[in-house]
């Protein structure tokens, strides 16, 4: 779909990231999915519960899948590997590096910006990513990326691009303009009165709001990071805000179209 000219509706498309990264990350994504608005989910092929996240998207074909490519571990008490062998982008145990740019808070070699990673070895990393997806979930329609990593260089954007075209999937996000949802400073309990008070004032046009829902249990309370510490809690208001009553009546008293990358030209 595209918006014309004339065209007074607010579209809204609300993505939820990180699916088979953890069973809590699965549980609120298709929660926010079967019971909420999102829409998308991007999947994580790398991750240890991918498996479980295959069983679910294959039970849920209405929910948009995109391959969350991934090439780095940020977490402190779980890691990701590569697929295959990719000595450039990962650290001494074989484990993807944390960040994709330098970070304080992480030690001298954290990340990729930082390594000697080439091109020939992230397209065979991404390929067999693709490939695994496509091999378990048939409703694919689309790639993004963990962390932003098309972002430090070019060329891997080009090959990113140019990935989705043979595997004849979307990539880019042209004429979406980002949500802000909630103010980042903001109490974690006031995010549905401030998602919903930004829907009130949206105008029309295509918009996308990214975000990654969760559970607060006791698998995602070992999950973090230096600088990032709290992130079962925060990622159970997502959910929360996903699936609030008040958030899906101010969608339908606003006449807001919840759309998917498939509906997207």
């Amino acid at each position: 779909m595209g918006t014309a000219q004339n065209d007074n509706t607010i579209y809204l498309l609300v993505r939820a990231d990180d699916i088979g990264s953890f069973h809590a990350a699965n549980v609120g994504c298709i929660e926010s999915y079967q019971n909420g608005i999102a829409r998308s989910v991007e999947l994580m092929p790398v991750c240890a519960w991918f498996p479980e996240a295959v069983q679910l998207l294959n039970e849920n074909p209405g929910l948009d899948v995109g391959i969350h490519l991934t090439l780095t571990s940020e977490w402190s008490n779980v890691k990701w590997r590569p697929l295959i062998h990719c000595p450039g982008l990962v650290d001494e145990d074989g484990y993807f590096l944390p960040m994709v740019w330098k970070n304080p808070n992480f030690p001298e070699g954290s990340s990729i910006s930082e390594s000697d990673w080439n091109l020939a070895e992230v397209e065979k990393e991404l390929r067999a990513q693709i490939e695994l997806s496509l091999k378990h979930v048939s409703h694919i329609s689309h790639l993004s990326n963990h962390m932003g990593f098309t972002m430090l260089d070019p060329k891997i954007a080009e090959l990113v691009n140019r990935l989705a075209k043979e595997y004849n999937l979307k990539v880019n996000t042209e004429g979406l303009q980002r949500f802000t949802g909630w103010d980042r400073d903001a109490p974690m309990e006031q995010r549905i009165e401030e998602f919903c008070m930004n829907l009130e004032k949206l105008t029309p046009g295509q918009y996308l709001f990214v975000e990654h829902p969760a559970v607060a249990s006791h698998e995602m309370k070992t999950v973090g990071h230096v600088g990032y510490e709290n992130v079962a809690e925060d990622r159970e208001w997502v959910t929360r805000v996903f699936t609030s009553e008040k958030v899906k009546q101010t969608i339908q008293k606003k006449g807001i179209k919840l759309i998917s990358y498939k509906d997207l030209k």
